[in-house]
């Protein structure tokens, strides 16, 4: 059979008859990034393919954010977007497979058929909030969520589209000058600060796709993308034709501070309010059918950024039935409109004192579930568990609902929490003390070095070291600017953009060496107990990855190897390193491999099913392996086998930690989890501690702090607790 034609010029005007070994029927879109076709599997299975344009596939950046995409959409359930079925990312042309999914998007509905009515409306604003909901709790932030990348499928819209979204934690940076997305639905921080846009830019986009649903326009509109984005930063939306009932979520969602818009359970929450007689009934949509020339006549679960509008068909949206059951519609049917008497300006003020109202009562009520659920910031709330221990649990310190990061340290224990770093006494949580930083996010907790304790400092240029008794600075110094601080032992690692490391003694504040590392870049140095070490990866273009182990206290390198794959360092013991290999295409993990530099030998240990993500910890030759979606696995790479697999149903995990013959795993709902390391066991559970902000993903979860026969382990909802190790039963 002849490759299929389409209209166009060069490398593009022939398509490819195959994608793997999904045959290419028929073109349903095309956009800037990619073609997407209606394709079917070798048994006959629908499936819709996004194959990138040729000029693209020769560029190593898109090919990185290509196989980010394919990571990220697979990251997400199902439910809310369409499943990734196969991709290939390092093909000629990569492609990505997903599930064809009936339906058409919302921006061919409000263009066919008009703008949804107000039951419609507000059934799509919760489906999209279940959407943000799912998404952000695996740690991703979509980042381009627009008319034309919602699809209203019979279950719901799903999102679809991952072409720019990144996870909280990933590597792969925004180019300093580059703006990323749709200027009509971004949000201001997009513009202003787009490195640090987090799951609350989302919530804009969600405002202004309700906008463009309700009135066929976003709330800042111009010809001129300049003009849209100055009025995104600056001026407030216009949300003339959106029904008074939704207005006051609009404006939310709205805000141009981050930390002023709804999280997806708000949203839901409040849609249940909006009408007593709630209405959960899926939209019905219309069905994509095939041509009598066999093409697709709408988009695919899975479209190009930009793709074409499908064709006219009967009205989509509508109920089952075809008609708004009774009091589903609130006070008016139709695209409800405001009858602002003296024009825009005016419907935009009641708008906004609506939401102002509606701000004040939730405010409110999340003030009294807050206060009535955890204690006050610092003070501890005892719960007796035992005759031998009374677990206790602490408030947040610095008043915000983020989640701490601990660790323990010369008789306390020390955290670090929006902008503050405190101690607790670790008998009754009982503040010792708290000390203000700059970093507002910390990305880990402090550290004990050189008998001071260093709070995180990824970001701020100042470096001090605190007290531990009294959380008083000790030493204070400015840094060059750095990609981050590592701690090895005593001694405090800066690796700088130009790949040159300094070393600073944690005891004094002074410099002890500052060279760069031949063949390794910038330097990301990790290390582990009980090692003198750290270590450093570097992944090459031919497929491997050089190990350099550094003495942090003189600043040589003791061995370099060079091994097979993309690896990351996750433990060592007795001179052997462990490391986890990442699949370039699918970020999977297939495998544990074991590196002995005194022998020089390597031995890795497959996994029986490749892994997504996995967090990692290790106790002896035993590597724990925690993946996203909920399999906990331990490794023995010595006698090179699976010791046990326990699904925990936990989205996703912290680092696992080992301590009295239990492996203990922090979950992203506040949940700290306990199992017995040899049968791999669940053993017992805590409570989840989400708190009013359920949905806000922290980039790093966790880890539980074992000592003594305690366990310390943070929450969501800013509180750290202690529970008794020897009794998860209790628990």
């Amino acid at each position: 059979m002849a490759p299929q034609r389409n209209t166009g010029a060069g490398a593009e005007a022939e398509l490819p008859e195959y994608a793997g070994h999904y045959r290419l029927e028929s073109r349903l879109g095309s956009g800037g990034m990619g073609v997407v076709h209606l394709a079917r599997s070798t048994s006959g299975m629908k499936v819709a393919v996004k194959v990138v344009h040729a000029q693209f596939a020769r560029d190593p950046e898109f090919r990185g954010r290509f196989r980010q995409e394919v990571a990220a959409a697979r990251r997400v359930s199902g439910a809310f977007t369409a499943p990734v079925v196969d991709a290939d990312p390092e093909a000629e042309r990569p492609w990505m497979a997903t599930l064809f999914i009936p339906g058409s998007t919302l921006s061919e509905q409000v263009k066919r058929n008009g703008p949804l009515n107000s039951g419609e409306l507000r059934r799509l604003m919760a489906g999209l909030a279940e959407a943000l909901r799912d998404i952000h709790r695996v740690g991703v932030v979509h980042r381009d969520l627009k008319p034309s990348n919602v699809l209203l499928a019979e279950d719901g819209p799903k999102v679809i589209d991952f072409g720019i979204s990144r996870p909280k934690d990933s590597e792969l940076r925004t180019e300093t000058g580059k703006l990323i997305g749709t200027p009509p639905f971004m949000a201001p921080e997009q513009f202003r600060r787009p490195r640090e846009v987090g799951p609350a830019a989302d919530i804009f986009a969600l405002g202004s796709v309700m906008v463009h649903a309700a009135t066929g326009r976003g709330p800042f509109d111009s010809d001129s993308p300049y003009v849209v984005a100055y009025q995104v930063v600056h001026d407030e939306p216009d949300l003339t034709g959106v029904p008074a009932n939704l207005a006051p979520l609009v404006v939310r969602c709205l805000a141009k501070e981050p930390e002023d818009r709804p999280t997806p359970d708000e949203l839901m929450r409040e849609l249940r309010s909006v009408a007593a007689s709630y209405d959960t009934q899926a939209f019905i949509p219309e069905q994509r059918t095939e041509a009598a020339d066999g093409r697709g006549s709408a988009c695919p679960a899975g479209p190009a950024e930009g793709a074409a509008e499908g064709a006219a068909g009967r009205p989509v949206g509508k109920p089952v039935g075809g008609q708004e059951p009774a009091g589903a519609s609130g006070p008016a049917e139709g695209p409800e409109r405001p009858a602002p008497s003296r024009g825009k300006a005016r419907g935009r003020r009641v708008a906004l004192v609506a939401a102002t109202l509606a701000l004040a009562v939730g405010g409110t009520l999340a003030a009294a579930q807050l206060f009535g659920a955890t204690p006050s910031p610092g003070e501890a709330r005892p719960r007796t568990t035992t005759a031998a221990f009374d677990a206790w649990e602490a408030g947040s310190v610095s008043g915000a609902q983020t989640v701490p990061q601990c660790s323990y340290g010369a008789g306390k224990l020390l955290c670090a929490q929006s902008g503050v770093v405190f101690a607790l006494d670790p008998a009754d949580g009982r503040l010792a003390w708290k000390h203000s930083v700059a970093d507002a996010l910390p990305g880990g907790p402090p550290v004990l070095a050189g008998e001071l304790v260093q709070p995180p400092s990824d970001q701020d240029r100042t470096l001090e070291a605190l007290d531990p008794d009294t959380g008083k600075a000790g030493w204070r110094r400015d840094m060059p600017a750095h990609s981050g601080v590592r701690t090895a032992g005593g001694t405090l690692l800066f690796s700088a953009a130009d790949g040159t490391v300094t070393a600073v003694d944690g005891a004094s504040g002074r410099t002890k060496w500052s060279h760069g590392f031949a063949g390794q870049g910038v330097p990301y140095f990790v290390s582990f107990a009980g090692d003198p070490l750290a270590y450093t990866t570097t992944a090459t273009d031919s497929g491997t990855t050089q190990v350099t182990a550094v003495d942090p206290a003189t600043g040589k390198v003791r061995w370099r190897a060079r091994l097979q794959g993309t690896l990351q360092a996750v433990g060592s013991h007795a001179g052997a390193v462990f490391l986890l290999p990442t699949d370039r295409g699918s970020g999977d993990t297939d495998a544990v491999v074991r590196y002995d530099p005194a022998a020089r030998s390597e031995r890795r240990v497959a996994l029986p099913v490749a892994r997504q993500a996995p967090a990692a910890g290790t106790h002896g030759d035993v590597v724990y392996l925690m993946s996203t979606g909920g399999a906990l696995e331990a490794i023995d790479t010595a006698a090179g086998k699976r010791l046990w697999s326990l699904e925990t149903a936990v989205s996703r995990g912290s680092d696992p930690v080992y301590a009295d013959g239990h492996v203990y795993v922090s979950a992203a709902d506040g949940r700290l989890l306990a199992v017995d390391a040899r049968t791999g066991r669940l053993l017992g559970q805590t409570k989840p501690r989400l708190g009013t902000r359920s949905d806000r993903v922290a980039s790093t979860l966790p880890r539980p702090v074992p000592v003594d026969g305690r366990v310390y382990a943070a929450a969501p909802d800013g509180t750290v607790f202690a529970v008794d190790g020897r009794d998860p039963s209790g628990w």
